[in-house]
């Protein structure tokens, strides 16, 4: 009888080790390391083929003979979904979820199964952390009910991969990786060999027969997908479902996505019924703002291929501590710093002095550029107590020496701001010209940080 190899993983990162340590060498935390004996599993043939390219597989091939073949997709109702997925559901497909205890995934995809049943589509719901009892009573209450969804409450990956053998669906919900088990690996459910081993058979399952499967992760207190980081890339698609319990917004982000676009957003409202997706965000998040007042600005931000409107608010007080305090909800808190030094020494205001306080209406998180130049627009009219106009929108990249930069995809963010109200939009010289400028809009272009501050409070 072969002897089984032990080694010892790092639970945190991954990192493996022939004996015990104390301190992970990988990531440096204690404690982490724990044993694990493994036997040999043999998933990995044909895990990353797909069904209709298995046999290019085999031998080397010139690329100039390889016939293109465009990958069908299915169509949920749910647009915003398929936005993020690119399209739909392409068949074979292996799709991570991950986000926050809590946070709508499970009821999400509950949904989706409903849908994809009704369009005579068999769907294969496998639970490995409720009965099925427990699913039929959220079943009840979000109206779904076909006999094309089945429910199947089971973590032995040996009996989830026979009931899939002898039911032949079309899709497979596994909720969640974490708490399904190989049996011939000896370690715990949600170790980091269970998980990788777990996904390669599933991926090897869906890519043979075809199959769309979604795969729910648990996530860290840092927000990361809990497990190996080699789980992310061993799917075609990684989905993170964000937002805040006190809010009923929902934001579903693909980071990653093998058969579409990147950074797509969704947004959802969580209600009694579940999630209904919102068709205008831009009005959403605006709808509350107040005119008038000091430190606020509205921005178009592109999130993936789509324009959406967002509110940034700023409040700068005197400091009363030694080090002024510099603190951001929704965008990266080191660009705070960076613009009031910019605002600092190209245009003039004593800001070493004075907190700064920034935020993003709506729970959005904003990452782009482009938001440069309404945020120093912000921090400015909070400063001199100066409100900006209510129908002002403000676009721009700002350089370490003052300039105004150019940003992509102009014009759909113009045509955005036009289609809810706005009068103005004041944005980087070198973008005018080249488009069509919608009716009823006024553009004004400006090269640096104090023109632009001229435009939108009136003085320099």
């Amino acid at each position: 009888m072969a002897k089984r190899k032990t080694k010892f993983i790092c639970q945190e990162c991954g990192y493996e080790s022939a004996k015990w340590m104390g301190k992970c060498p990988g990531c440096g935390v204690w404690n982490k390391m724990t044993e694990e004996t493994e036997k040999p599993v043999n998933t990995r043939r044909g895990a990353f083929a797909h069904s209709q390219g298995a046999a290019l597989a085999s031998k080397a091939t010139p690329i100039t003979s390889i016939e293109t073949v465009s990958e069908p997709r299915i169509y949920t109702e749910m647009k915003e979904l398929n936005r993020v997925l690119g399209g739909g559901v392409v068949k074979g497909s292996l799709v991570l979820i991950g986000g926050d205890p809590g946070i709508g995934k499970s009821t999400l995809l509950l949904q989706v199964s409903s849908q994809l049943a009704n369009q005579n589509h068999s769907v294969l719901y496998i639970s490995g952390e409720e009965s099925v009892r427990q699913t039929k009573l959220r079943a009840d209450r979000l109206g779904v009910s076909s006999d094309q969804l089945l429910v199947y409450a089971e973590t032995s990956l040996e009996e989830i991969s026979r009931t899939i053998d002898s039911t032949d669906p079309s899709f497979v919900i596994v909720d969640s990786i974490q708490t399904i088990y190989h049996p011939d690996i000896t370690s715990a459910p949600g170790s980091v060999s269970q998980v990788r081993e777990c996904t390669a058979e599933l991926m090897r399952i869906g890519k043979t027969k075809g199959i769309a499967i979604f795969i729910v992760g648990h996530v860290t207190k840092e927000g990361s997908i809990a497990g190996p980081r080699l789980l992310e890339h061993m799917v075609d698609t990684v989905l993170y479902f964000e937002g805040e319990r006190h809010h009923t917004y929902r934001i579903l982000r693909a980071v990653k996505n093998r058969f579409g676009s990147t950074n797509e957003m969704g947004i959802f409202e969580m209600k009694e019924l579940g999630l209904e997706e919102v068709a205008n965000p831009s009005e959403i998040f605006l709808e509350e703002r107040s005119g008038g007042a000091a430190g606020s600005t509205v921005v178009a931000s592109m999130e993936g291929t789509r324009p959406v409107l967002v509110e940034i608010q700023a409040l700068i007080s005197p400091t009363s501590f030694g080090n002024p305090r510099r603190m951001a909800t929704g965008i990266d808190h080191n660009r705070v710093p960076l613009l009031m030094a910019v605002l600092e020494k190209r245009v003039g205001m004593l800001l070493q002095n004075q907190d700064a306080y920034l935020k993003v209406a709506g729970g959005v998180k904003l990452d782009e550029p482009a938001i440069d130049l309404a945020i120093a627009v912000s921090i400015a009219s909070s400063f001199r107590d100066k409100p900006t106009r209510a129908t002002d929108c403000i676009i721009g990249e700002v350089g370490l020496t003052g300039e105004v930069r150019r940003v992509s995809r102009i014009e759909q963010r113009v045509q955005e701001a036009a289609k809810l109200g706005f009068e103005r939009v004041i944005l980087p010289a070198n973008n005018l010209g080249g488009w069509t400028i919608p009716a009823g809009i006024e553009l004004i272009g400006v090269q640096s940080v104090s023109e632009a501050l001229k435009a939108a409070l009136g003085g320099q």
